[in-house]
């Protein structure tokens, strides 16, 4: 097994955090991982993605063109990253905020509506769990018990009273998954 994957959007909205949960998961799971963060130098804001690599078997590299996953959270990452889906391969988008949605016929799309979710929640925070949620409903390449163990792992002591907030926001995104 070897999935790879990128995740695209702005900064703010817990796109490297995601990644790092995911990457974490994979670790929990004796996989072998990367996680390659990219942002621009206003972090909150600008655009941001994570690359993660899931795999049974050693990685070569982590420089991608091309990817089995993509999820997108805006149009900007939509718009960049639509064609690096390799044929057969799954597309997740958040539907806020995209004017345009994907039009390949070649890949699985997914749409999730996560930020309106997260309002029903009462919380923002739970965006990115609830998308990760969405996209391992689709591709369970990591079980939620080792995500809910990367997730203390990558949480500060501090905040690991929001694990089960985190763990619903999770089962609350694969129940919202929509084939498209």
């Amino acid at each position: 097994m070897k999935e790879e994957i990128i995740i695209a959007g702005f900064g703010g909205q817990g796109v490297l955090s995601m990644g790092k949960i995911l990457a974490y998961s994979g670790l929990m799971e004796d996989k072998e991982v990367t996680w390659m963060p990219s942002y621009g130098p206003e972090q909150r804001g600008g655009t941001a993605n994570v690359t993660v690599i899931l795999s049974d078997e050693r990685i070569s590299s982590p420089i991608l063109n091309s990817y089995d996953s993509v999820i997108v959270l805006n149009q900007q990452s939509l718009d960049r990253f639509e064609s690096k889906v390799k044929p057969g391969g799954v597309l997740i988008y958040d539907s806020y905020g995209i004017h345009t949605p994907p039009t390949r016929t070649d890949i699985k799309i997914y749409k999730v509506d996560a930020t309106e979710a997260s309002f029903e929640m009462k919380n923002a925070k739970s965006f990115n769990m609830i998308v990760l949620g969405a996209y391992l409903k689709v591709r369970p390449v990591v079980t939620i018990e080792n995500v809910l163990k990367g997730l203390k792992k990558s949480l500060p002591e501090r905040h690991w009273n929001l694990i089960p907030m985190n763990e619903e926001a999770l089962k609350k995104g694969m129940s919202l998954v929509v084939d498209v």
